[in-house]
């Protein structure tokens, strides 16, 4: 009987670690100081970021050919 209780309080704790690293590594914070995106853009700088975005874009030259694909992390 002792067995049991102990068995479910160690499941128990194992699920609340698991949940706590789960909740710490899912904030959009912890994958950005780990580089593994871009950063996120704040919703009021939107409209600046993307014709910044866009102007980059049209200022591409032409007609040359890319050999290299889309790299990512």
């Amino acid at each position: 009987m002792q067995k049991a209780n102990s068995d479910e309080k160690e499941q128990l704790n194992y699920e609340r670690r698991i949940k706590r690293q789960y909740e710490r590594q899912g904030h959009p914070y912890y994958a950005s100081a780990r580089l593994r995106d871009d950063g996120f853009i704040d919703p009021v700088d939107t409209r600046e970021v993307l014709s910044q975005a866009i102007s980059a874009s049209l200022n591409k030259p032409h007609g040359r050919k890319s050999y290299y694909g889309i790299f990512c992390m």
